[in-house]
């Protein structure tokens, strides 16, 4: 039990709460840590006593960005293993088998120490890209089971999710989801998927991302009309893995092709991602321009790697128009006002394109069409004045939305605090007569 829920039992002043982040945070997804800046901003304003850490995929990162002690969310990493055959196949699994004990050991101990755990945003309950069982959903059911088992309060802060087939995937996620203290989703889509997995979500909220409630930086302009294209190492799905090389193939060459049409027609373009993960597509994306093109301008063509989310958002501000692949890039595009093309790989991009009246201009990536790609550029470019105005009114109401998102929390996880802040806080004054 922490020394905060001790104090409460023995009536002594209460102590500062111990509250814990958790997840795929600080590994090179500006998504994902554009969801924790936005949670810390929040924690950091209305909590600022709050004991903080955190338990996550980059904890030498997180630490040394945003000061936070952490620690490193899984032991095992059976995935970067290379090596081929029966003994290392024997190994591999040896070591999985040590690595998940191991961290439910780690996990357990880590929440014990905590009096609540915020789980900030994120598709932590989703498999849209491909996803062992052993991986984000097996950390996720560990988290909820040590929340029950120690009292912990966890919550699940405007998370995604999808429909899982895998069966072992949907129990993992569904039994996480099922034994979090509080949940909300950032889209219907998601509350609908968890309910169509069995997941009583009448009582689940849903309110926008989280980092709609970010500052927006203000930058300088790049070269005027310049589209930013947004790429990212896609090769399906889950349940694409046997065509995987076939459909990142695909998804490149015709990324090649559409950049190669912005530049013969005049347009500058910004390559760019917010994931590290991705920046060897943008790299042959980039080569593949320069040898069909070798005369060409570097100026018109430029590719820049980022490290950090404010980076991102000033990349993302220089560029006029966007057209982009990963959800956080069209996602950080329309909080920037930025008229995006959506080239989405799960439903979650088409949700959130149809909140920013923007339903037009998206694609399923998967059967992306170069032809009627061009088509809805030239169609968003001719509106981007107006499409802007629509955006910009959207992300006020999403604003307001994620603060009414982060009073709630307040009261879930700290009612002591809250309830100190309604008792201090002046009457209004009595008017008229009896």
């Amino acid at each position: 039990m922490t020394s905060h829920r001790r104090a409460r039992r023995h009536g002594h002043a209460v102590a500062a709460p111990r509250l814990g982040l958790f997840g795929l945070l600080g590994q090179g997804n500006l998504g994902n840590d554009g969801s924790l800046e936005a949670v810390l901003a929040y924690l950091r304003a209305e909590h600022p006593d709050v004991i903080l850490d955190a338990l996550c995929s980059g904890p030498e990162l997180v630490t040394a960005r945003y000061d936070i002690p952490a620690e490193h969310l899984r032991w095992h990493h059976p995935e970067h293993q290379r090596a081929s055959g029966i003994a290392a196949l024997a190994l591999r699994c040896l070591g999985l088998g040590l690595g998940m004990g191991i961290d439910a050991f780690r996990t357990a101990s880590w929440v014990r120490r905590h009096d609540a755990v915020i789980v900030p945003g994120m598709g932590v309950l989703e498999a849209t890209v491909p996803m062992r069982p052993w991986q984000t959903p097996y950390s996720m059911f560990l988290l909820c089971v040590s929340g029950r088992l120690f009292a912990t309060k966890v919550a699940l802060v405007s998370v995604g999710t999808n429909v899982i087939h895998q069966w072992l995937t949907r129990w993992l996620v569904t039994t996480a989801a099922r034994l979090a203290h509080y949940r909300s989703y950032r889209d219907t889509v998601s509350r609908d998927a968890m309910r169509r997995m069995g997941l009583d979500t009448s009582r689940d909220a849903v309110y926008p991302d989280v980092v709609f409630s970010l500052p927006t930086p203000q930058t300088e302009r790049g070269a005027a009309g310049t589209v930013g294209v947004g790429v990212m190492d896609y090769s399906g799905g889950n349940d694409d893995r046997p065509q995987a090389d076939e459909i990142r193939s695909s998804y490149i060459e015709k990324m090649a092709r559409f950049s190669l049409w912005l530049v013969d027609n005049g347009y500058p373009v910004r390559l760019f991602t917010s994931d590290s993960a991705d920046e060897r597509i943008v790299r042959q994306i980039l080569a593949g321009l320069r040898a069909h093109r070798p005369g060409l301008d570097p100026s018109r063509v430029v590719a820049e790697p980022v490290s950090s989310l404010d980076e991102l958002m000033r990349q993302t501000a220089s560029v006029d128009i966007v057209v982009a692949t990963r959800y956080h890039n069209v996602l950080y595009a329309l909080k920037m006002a930025k008229p995006t093309l959506s080239l989405g790989y799960a439903a979650k991009h088409d949700a959130l394109m149809a909140d920013m009246g923007m339903s037009r201009y998206r694609q399923p990536v998967k059967s992306l069409d170069v032809a009627r790609l061009i088509e809805q550029f030239t169609e968003l470019e001719s509106r981007s004045a107006e499409l802007r105005l629509t955006i910009t009114e959207r992300n006020a109401e999403k604003a307001r939305l994620v603060d009414r998102q982060f009073a709630e929390l307040s009261t879930v996880l700290f009612p002591a605090t809250e309830a100190a802040r309604t008792a201090t806080r002046p009457k209004p004054a009595r008017t008229g007569a009896r």
